[in-house]
């Protein structure tokens, strides 16, 4: 059973890799204001997130509690392909949420990494608004 576990982790992480590529691609040709737009919306979504009952199966469509994952970041990758502007920010930063919780206790060493490398694009994002925020989100201290 241990090899199935590890068979499906491995494979989660290969197609999380590849989201997160395209989410980096994107997140790189927003404005300035674009980016501040997404860092807001992802303290939100963070923050919603955090407070659900199970936050890795977060803006899913189908919960399933003892789920390894759920459906969201796929839908939040939809969403991010979005034409339109709203929809794509949203769909970044639930993407960065979803993943978030859902690589953060995995004992498996690629889905540390790719934990890490959520960290990494949520402190790039936070770096690259500089003082933008008035407040200092208290997730962003959690995160990065």
């Amino acid at each position: 059973m241990k090899i199935v576990f590890r068979t499906l982790a491995l494979a989660r992480y290969l197609t999380l890799r590849s989201q997160l590529k395209d989410l980096e691609k994107v997140i790189g040709r927003l404005s300035l204001d674009q980016r501040r737009a997404l860092q807001a919306l992802a303290q939100k979504e963070f923050a919603n997130a955090a407070a659900s009952a199970v936050p890795h199966l977060y803006a899913s469509e189908t919960v399933d509690r003892y789920a390894p994952w759920g459906d969201g970041a796929a839908i939040a990758i939809e969403r991010m392909r979005s034409d339109n502007l709203p929809l794509k920010l949203r769909g970044i930063a639930t993407w960065l949420a979803v993943v978030y919780h859902e690589t953060k206790d995995v004992p498996y060493g690629e889905m540390q990494d790719m934990h890490k490398a959520v960290m990494r694009s949520v402190r790039l994002l936070k770096e690259s608004v500089g003082n933008a925020q008035t407040t200092d989100p208290a997730w962003m201290h959690k995160v990065a």
